[in-house]
């Protein structure tokens, strides 16, 4: 996905998306964040094979209750974080679903940020397409990227292993990556198609439209997972990848695997549309998500996937840079006492390394 600050590849110039990366004005180089007043300027960027993007998330912790509270005057404190991130020059803000979870729905929180903001790009991270309804979900979109001033960066996954959240999409598990692989290409083809005919497995359409169409054109897909069949289907079906929970040994084959299966399709996936969802803790892994994720992964370990305070995170994203991974959403999954203190901090220690 050409997507915002999520795009990008070798040299070309890149539709979808503004570069919002901090600058100095008075030599327009970004590079090491240092206050200046309440302001941040930079030095000289480190030298790149892509444009690297950072984008910010929320949902991924495991309280991160009142950064959704809307207080009198309509605004609230994840107003002011978008606004946080916007002026600081982070790339992007990611929100995570979890229908069943105390997170807010992604597409209405990306709506209200894109009212807060006029330059930060949004995505869902990610969004869960089994259960979807594809005319609805391409209407939705559609709609966002055009109110946001094409500001969005769809990305999908089959959704996670967890009894409630499948109940509450209505999709057996078995049957997600069929429900994906049909639905993914009759949503792209709804963003781009005048009417659309279509008669599958699972949906049936004669003669619909999708109007307005997404200002961007194409609206490139970003897709997650990192098991071998979700890999495969990144390069059938992707326009870049973005996987959680991933060290970067990971990241390296599953770059490889991806561009292969792409190349055998006839696809190009742009070496620059190759990222990661990057957790963080500010001291140690709360205990309770440790064991969720032991208990689905097993085979993990935490310290390899989970960076530990922002010099950690800095050292973290060195290695999936040069794993091959150049676009980037920092999640902290320990909520933080002062979400404008984290979000000052990490620009500080990681926002020169966007190029």
């Amino acid at each position: 996905m050409g997507p915002g600050g999520l795009a990008g590849g070798g040299d070309r110039p890149c539709r979808a998306h503004l570069v919002v990366a901090a600058r100095d004005s008075r030599n327009g180089r970004s590079g090491p964040l240092r206050r200046d007043g309440c302001h941040f300027v930079t030095a000289d960027p480190p030298v790149r094979g892509h444009r690297v993007r950072i984008g910010f998330g929320f949902g991924g912790s495991t309280r991160q209750t009142g950064t959704y509270d809307v207080g009198p005057g309509g605004h609230g404190l994840l107003g002011s974080v978008v606004a946080d991130l916007e002026r600081l020059g982070y790339d992007s803000l990611w929100v995570s679903e979890r229908a069943t979870g105390q997170t807010l729905d992604p597409m209405v929180a990306m709506a209200y940020a894109a009212g807060c903001t006029e330059r930060l790009k949004l995505g869902p991270a990610v969004l869960v397409l089994p259960g979807r309804n594809p005319v609805l979900c391409a209407k939705a979109m559609a709609s966002l990227d055009r109110l946001s001033g094409g500001r969005l960066l769809p990305a999908f996954g089959l959704g996670i292993a967890d009894a409630a959240e499948q109940q509450a999409f209505g999709v057996a598990r078995a049957d997600r990556a069929g429900w994906f692989d049909e639905a993914l290409p009759l949503i792209r083809r709804l963003w781009t198609e005048d009417v659309v005919d279509h008669h599958g497995p699972r949906f049936h359409l004669d003669g619909v439209s999708v109007l307005p169409k997404p200002l961007q054109q194409p609206l490139e897909v970003w897709l997650g997972g990192s098991a071998a069949s979700e890999l495969r289907r990144c390069g059938r079906l992707g326009d870049g990848w973005l996987p959680s929970f991933i060290d970067p040994a990971g990241v390296a084959s599953g770059i490889a695997t991806i561009t292969e299966v792409a190349d055998d399709h006839g696809r190009h996936i742009e070496p620059g549309h190759f990222g990661a969802l990057v957790p963080f803790v500010h001291r140690t892994i709360p205990e309770r998500f440790a064991q969720r994720l032991r208990s689905r992964r097993p085979q993990v370990d935490l310290t390899e996937v989970v960076a530990t305070g922002v010099g950690g995170l800095r050292v973290r994203l060195d290695e999936l840079v040069s794993a091959g991974a150049s676009k980037f959403v920092i999640f902290p999954l320990d909520e933080p006492d002062d979400w404008h203190a984290t979000i000052e901090d990490v620009a500080t220690e990681v926002l020169h390394l966007q190029s």
